[in-house]
């Protein structure tokens, strides 16, 4: 039976604005109080999620959560209308009118860590909603990630949706964005490799500078509920240094497709060690892993960061080969760009570089990894899933025509208090439960 890799991309909310919220994401807190455009914004997502599909690579969307949540503002304090509530807020509490705002989960590789049905022990697709609590942003997020996951991928023969982890530090769980997978077939059983920042029961050196979001801890949790199996996992935990030089998630350090890890000479602890982990584990499953290290000598950890270099996404064709997605700042940097067309010249299965404009997401710290979540689907697992979420024309006019006629073109922290952006809001998400045949999913609705 056949198995594909779809990714699901996050539309952006209609909040989406600067605040700078994420500390140790260095390109958020480099672009506090600019203006944002969060209808630009929403269409270069679109445009990367519709030219994908077009390129027959299998491609579907998640919706935008809805904010300001004042589902919170009430639990903190504020009271009366919603209107009063915001007013409330923006002269008390600006800064936390913002962080319950923000637009984050656009940034889906956040959204859940997913294990397919062919590495599960009871064969099926397994998913658990990150708890993103190191951000208090982002922590109010995982219960309507869940009411999604569960509105997309009902069907219980084919899944299982497993509640976030448990909302402590101990098991701070960053969800796909700390995960890869290594293997042949998407549809073969693959080795599962999770990323941590920090083993807080293990004495280990975390970073000084920066949090570590992801612990050992939460990772070995998501193992034990996706009935992994011991002998196909790996946990390696991410080098500190380079935490502290704003890698704030493995995947802007690392980027794995298949039996391909595209990776920076500094991106784990103890690499060596690490990549013979992994090199093992895959052997037994007759595959080999094919590691494409980048040298420091030729792009620089900082170099990394701000172009988001490892922030791509890998995408196998039809034909075998392999494409690498990169936003337009890797294109813009001499020494990157000049690496990628020689690693592209030289051979390997990368042979293609596609570049996509994602400066509205780029600003505030996510590009073309972050804005996906990748979910491994056989074929009838495939044909389980909320068909209306699939990428094609219509849905790509439709949710075209659905951005142009409730987005707005520039956003301020001020605006964040208007409560015309709130029912705005609202209105838009209501229309777009239809539109993705989703149900009441948002606290408004219920």
């Amino acid at each position: 039976m056949m198995s594909y890799e779809v990714n699901f991309d996050g539309l952006v909310g209609l909040t989406h604005h600067y605040a700078g919220l994420s500390f140790g994401n260095e390109a958020s807190a480099l672009h506090q109080n600019s203006v944002s455009n969060p209808r630009l914004a929403a269409k270069q997502g679109l445009l990367k999620m519709k030219a994908l599909a077009d390129l027959g690579f299998r491609q579907a969307v998640l919706p935008p959560q809805e904010r300001p949540h004042i589902p919170m503002l009430r639990r903190l304090g504020f009271s009366g209308s919603d209107a009063t509530i915001l007013a409330q807020a923006m002269r008390q509490a600006p800064r936390l009118l913002s962080a319950l705002s923000s637009a984050s989960s656009m940034w889906t590789a956040n959204a859940a860590t997913v294990s397919p049905s062919s590495d599960s022990a009871d064969g099926r697709v397994h998913f658990t909603a990150a708890n993103l609590n190191n951000k208090f942003h982002r922590a109010i997020e995982a219960e309507t990630t869940s009411a999604v996951l569960r509105a997309i991928f009902s069907n219980e023969r084919h899944f299982v949706h497993h509640d976030a982890l448990p909302q402590v530090a101990l098991f701070g769980d960053e969800g796909a964005a700390n995960h890869n997978r290594l293997g042949g077939a998407y549809g073969r059983r693959s080795v599962q490799v999770f990323v941590y920042g920090q083993h807080v029961y293990g004495n280990v050196a975390g970073p000084q500078r920066y949090p570590a979001r992801q612990t050992r801890e939460a990772s070995e949790a998501i193992a034990r509920l996706h009935q992994l199996d011991e002998n196909h996992t790996v946990f390696i935990q991410q080098n500190p240094a380079v935490i502290d030089k704003g890698v704030f998630h493995n995947d802007v350090i690392a980027v794995s497709n298949q039996q391909v890890l595209f990776h920076h000479q500094q991106a784990f602890l103890n690499q060596p060690q690490a990549l013979d982990d992994i090199r093992r584990k895959m052997a037994t499953l007759d595959e080999e892993l094919i590691a494409i290290e980048v040298p420091e000598a030729s792009v620089s950890v900082e170099d990394a960061v701000a172009t988001y270099l490892f922030n791509s996404q890998i995408l196998t064709r039809q034909d075998g080969k392999m494409t690498l997605v990169v936003p337009e700042e890797s294109r813009q940097h001499v020494g990157v760009w000049r690496y990628l067309s020689e690693r592209v010249s030289r051979g390997g299965p990368i042979d293609e570089i596609k570049v996509f404009d994602l400066r509205e997401s780029m600003r505030n710290g996510g590009g073309p990894a972050c804005l996906r979540l990748r979910v491994v689907l056989n074929e009838q697992e495939l044909q389980a899933v909320n068909p209306q979420v699939i990428m094609n024309d219509n849905l790509f006019n439709r949710l075209n025509d659905w951005v142009e006629r409730y987005y707005r073109d520039q956003l301020t922290q001020n605006d964040l208090a208007d409560p015309l952006l709130l029912s705005e809001g609202r209105e838009a998400l209501d229309a777009l439960t239809v539109i993705l045949g989703l149900g009441s999913i948002y606290p408004f609705q219920r």
